[in-house]
């Protein structure tokens, strides 16, 4: 097994059309020839959710050249997504910056977002479109907790309903209290207990596609 770790960086979320770019040279790589026949396990966590959102949305974009990537899906697991509204995202990105100075942070990313609002704002709603109607339908599982400042949990909900009712397996795991991309740490049994139930379902539908 093959791992390829994607880091993502905050100035692709800053400025989209750069994390769009990030996207295109990490799908190229999943692409090349000696590739083309492994199968795919995505295991995004926090912001890199988003980073996996600009992959899709050049998938989306081109469906049939893609096409092969997107059969090749096998699973995708998603971590602490940061979900919710732009505050959601400012708060964030307060925490990730300058945890001292949060408010400060959150505030200047207001404004940012207000400021560029082309660039920034709208792109961010476009790429939630992107990925609520995401191309890849493979089985998928979600972590995430209630007291998560940086998700969300109705929105992310509500996606997983949407999922399901596209026809898309959908398992998750919330806990009341948890900490942002920690949660394996924080509820060690329970995290792997989960991951693996799912890993094993995604081999029981494997034989059952190949019966």
């Amino acid at each position: 097994m093959d791992v390829l770790l994607v880091q993502s960086s905050v100035m692709h979320f800053l400025w989209p059309r750069w994390g769009l770019e990030y996207g295109s040279e990490v799908l190229k790589v999943l692409e090349e020839p000696q590739f083309l026949d492994r199968p795919v396990m995505v295991h995004s966590t926090s912001i890199g959710g988003y980073t996996f959102t600009q992959i899709l949305t050049h998938m989306a974009r081109e469906p049939e050249k893609h096409a092969g990537l997107t059969q090749r899906v096998i699973g995708h697991i998603y971590d602490s997504l940061v979900v919710g509204t732009l505050e959601h995202m400012a708060i964030g990105l307060g925490k990730t910056l300058v945890p001292r100075l949060e408010c400060l942070v959150k505030n200047a990313a207001m404004f940012y977002f207000w400021l560029f609002k082309s660039y920034t704002a709208d792109f961010y709603n476009s790429s939630i479109q992107v990925f609520r109607n995401s191309p890849i339908t493979a089985p998928a599982l979600f972590f995430f907790s209630e007291n998560d400042a940086l998700c969300n949990p109705l929105a992310m909900e509500n996606c997983i309903d949407l999922w399901r009712k596209r026809g898309v397996t959908v398992e998750s795991r919330k806990w009341k209290e948890s900490k942002h991309a920690a949660h394996m740490r924080c509820h060690p049994e329970d995290y792997i207990s989960t991951l693996q139930k799912y890993l094993k379902s995604l081999h029981a539908s494997s034989l059952k596609a190949k019966m």
